[in-house]
């Protein structure tokens, strides 16, 4: 190994650390990835099967699904790696090592079983809970945009399309958009994890042929024991049919719907950085942050470079989750295993990063009034051209002649402005201009930021009213969820 190699093993920075869990994920999530909530999760399943199979009269005592229950934390990973290592199977592997801890229970565990019913149906309650945990993640995110847009609401700001001075909007108005995407996508989220069915046990074609035969040909008793696993892990129902998988189709659903997230957060990241070259807006800054290693003036909009970074990221997995549903062979093909370990773990780390970034940039939103106001009323005049044009008329003016005119004195000021001196004098042109003299004393009055944003402080009134008011009163706190579900 060398010295240097010995070092780097010894101090623990010597091989691949993956920066969504150690740098940007939060801990609760990547708990729900880790090897001890899916094994955990696994043990579980092994419980409630066993306690469902004795509920329907197989020959499983009450002490037994009591030996699993008190067990299911208690988990020896040294015992099922080296098990693993001699039967090159991770589910026999850890089947081994709960039988050595549940000594009572070792003879009925996976009873009628095959892999699939637990890691499908255990990827689906840790799929189901880390959808619940961005919703929660998502509702902060919103509420958060909801409070600045609710300060914001009337402050008039110039509105840009294709990043070109448009019509004033508000600085209120612009972060209800960036709430309503993020709304879209709560809504998306929930409704996949209020849709998310179970597996359930249905062997391993998905027949049910060895529930039937355990049952001696009872079907009822096949329906009953489904009914009973989704009751005791609260999940709605069965999928109707399943192979030995539930089908992928529903991985490439939940990995777009996470997905969204960022489509909505690298928007919202991207338009505070482009705010923030304008002076505008910018996203919280420290006392003792850096912003440049080599020029110390700088305030550079990390925080929200990262959440398109990270975004961007996202935005590529989703296309995991196609090619593995279109590749899988008739009932099923191991070659969506470990796409599916990479693709929708690495999905909600990011996605969850991502709304972390999102919260803490939202939260602390800074707003520059002064030059808000001094960008506005930089074009304001240009905006105010049709109103200008209007008083002229009011005051005897031809409409033609008039707009002539102010079309020459608007490409002039524009010219002056690109030209560096910065300056719009449009007024002053109109002021020393005859043709305007008479209407100049009522146009004056017009150039107020406020008169130009038509119903955008409304509109903000009635996003906060109808969306927003409901959302906080259904919403509930951030980690009272129980365990996969059920309480064990």
């Amino acid at each position: 190994m060398g010295l240097k190699g010995a070092m780097e093993e010894a101090d623990g920075f010597g091989g691949y650390d993956n920066p969504l869990v150690s740098r940007y994920a939060s801990r609760e999530m990547a708990a729900m990835f880790s090897p001890r909530r899916r094994i955990e999760t696994w043990r579980l399943l092994w419980t409630v099967l066993a306690e469902a199979e004795a509920e329907l009269g197989l020959p499983i005592s009450a002490a037994q699904v009591e030996d699993l229950r008190k067990n299911i934390t208690k988990i020896d990973w040294e015992i099922a790696e080296k098990r693993e290592r001699e039967v090159r199977h991770d589910v026999m592997a850890h089947v081994h090592a709960y039988g050595l801890a549940a000594k009572k229970a070792a003879p009925i565990i996976h009873l009628g079983a095959t892999s699939c019913y637990v890691t499908d149906n255990g990827d689906l309650v840790i799929l189901r809970e880390a959808l619940a945990l961005l919703e929660s993640k998502l509702g902060g995110v919103i509420l958060a945009l909801a409070d600045f847009a609710k300060r914001e609401r009337a402050r008039p700001t110039l509105g840009f399309t294709h990043f070109q001075p448009a019509q004033p909007t508000t600085v209120g108005k612009r972060a209800a958009l960036w709430a309503q995407d993020f709304l879209l996508d709560l809504r998306e989220i929930a409704r996949r994890r209020r849709e998310l069915r179970l597996r359930g046990a249905v062997g391993a074609t998905g027949t049910q042929a060895s529930f039937l035969a355990l049952f001696e040909g009872n079907r009822a008793k096949c329906d009953k024991l489904n009914r009973l696993l989704c009751r005791k892990l609260a999940f709605p129902g069965v999928f109707a049919v399943s192979g030995q998988t539930y089908t992928r189709k529903i991985d490439s659903q939940i990995l777009a719907a996470v997905a969204g997230i960022g489509e909505s957060a690298s928007k919202f990241a991207t338009d505070i950085r482009l705010l923030a070259h304008r002076r505008e807006i910018e996203e919280p800054f420290e006392k003792s942050q850096i912003g440049s290693s080599a020029m110390a003036y700088k305030r550079n909009p990390m925080r929200s470079e990262r959440i398109c970074s990270l975004s961007r990221y996202l935005l590529t997995l989703p296309l995991n989750g196609a090619f593995t549903q279109a590749s899988q062979w008739l009932e099923r093909t191991l070659d969506d295993s470990a796409n599916r370990r990479l693709s929708l773990a690495q999905a909600f780390l990011a996605a969850d990063a991502v709304l972390e970034l999102a919260k803490n940039v939202a939260s602390g939103l800074i707003v520059n009034s002064r030059v808000i106001a001094r960008n506005l009323a930089a074009e304001l005049p240009f905006m105010a051209t049709e109103e200008i044009l209007m008083a002229g008329v009011k005051a005897g003016g031809d409409r033609q002649r008039l707009h002539e005119r102010l079309r020459r004195h608007s490409l002039a000021a524009a010219e002056r402005i690109k030209d560096g001196d910065g300056r719009n004098d449009l007024l002053e042109r109109l002021e020393n201009d005859p043709a305007f003299a008479a209407a100049s004393g009522g146009w004056k009055g017009i150039l107020d930021g406020r008169r130009f944003v038509g119903r955008a402080p409304e509109q903000v009134d009635s996003f906060l009213k109808n969306e927003i008011i409901p959302l906080r009163r259904r919403r509930r706190p951030a980690g009272d969820r129980p365990f996969g579900g059920v309480r064990v």
